[in-house]
């Protein structure tokens, strides 16, 4: 049996893998402000700094849910799940989940001071939709609903809230842009699903991935990416977006093993790579466009 240090099992728990997800659409809509002459440094930490822990305590309370539900079993094909495993109890786990919460929840208060009770409203659902993501009495990822719930905060809430934060507007730029951080970030949760679906299905967990079979999880996964780059181009040169910001597109040639990887493996050791690969992704389209919004 592997053994832990306390210091890894805590950074394996947070799924750094996952924190573009988190990053990226900060960077989008700071960078629009910065482009429309509004952009300040105190919002753009604070929205940072709790967006990163929502990201990280969804992954703690993740953590423990599934494994209470016995959504991790020990021929699960994966990073280790360290509640799962034993290595970190369950009480232990939620009181880190409310520790991380709470650096959120400081964020938070003064993201309202300075931008109004909009983002109380955004913090209180962001916090419920992470505590029933996996737990709860019905909880809405064992239902097929995490890539629409993926979408809507750390697409459309996490890119034009991060915008909103520094003058309290939310211009249309910011809801264009929203859409390919959106896909590209419930695109990780797809890959993620496709690698579990074999287990997922075996304990009940109904994914979309479940639900939808491998060949259309795969199709999913393709029009996810692809149609994040299609959006980029066309906002760009439609106006809907600043010019610049459809340089992005540049990086669309790194999407295609990832998408040959999806297309012709089942191989869920080969998907962990995808996983990765496709938050690596969306960090860099998210840099180039936040780049391109500033200029």
């Amino acid at each position: 049996m592997t053994t832990f240090s306390p210091r890894r099992a805590w950074w394996i728990a947070g799924r750094p893998h996952t924190l573009p997800a988190a990053v990226a659409p900060v960077l989008v809509g700071s960078g629009l402000a910065a482009g429309d002459g509004v952009f300040r440094i105190g919002p753009f930490v604070a929205a940072l700094v709790g967006a990163v822990a929502i990201q990280v305590a969804a992954n703690f309370a993740n953590d423990a849910s599934d494994a209470a539900r016995g959504a991790d079993p020990a021929d699960r094909v994966g990073p280790p799940r360290m509640v799962s495993l034993g290595v970190i109890s369950p009480k232990r786990m939620w009181a880190a989940t409310a520790g991380v919460i709470g650096v959120a929840v400081v964020a938070g208060l003064y993201l309202i001071a300075v931008a109004g009770p909009w983002i109380l409203v955004i913090g209180v659902a962001s916090i419920v939709a992470l505590l029933t993501y996996v737990g709860g009495p019905v909880p809405y990822g064992y239902r097929g609903l995490g890539e629409v719930f993926v979408f809507v905060f750390f697409g459309l809430a996490a890119t034009v809230g991060s915008r909103f934060v520094h003058d309290r507007t939310a211009p249309l730029d910011s809801w264009v842009l929203a859409v390919p951080m959106g896909m590209l970030a419930a695109a990780i949760l797809v890959a993620n699903n496709l690698r579990d679906l074999d287990t997922d299905a075996a304990v009940d967990k109904r994914t979309l991935a479940v639900i939808l079979g491998r060949r259309r999880t795969r199709r999913l996964y393709a029009v996810l990416v692809w149609g994040a780059f299609a959006v980029v181009g066309v906002a760009s040169v439609a106006g809907w977006s600043p010019a610049p910001t459809g340089l992005a597109v540049v990086f669309a040639p790194w999407a295609v093993p990832l998408v040959r990887t999806v297309s012709h493996t089942a191989d869920p050791r080969r998907l962990i790579g995808v996983l990765k690969g496709t938050a690596r992704l969306q960090l860099l389209v998210g840099l180039a466009l936040a780049a391109g919004a500033a200029i």
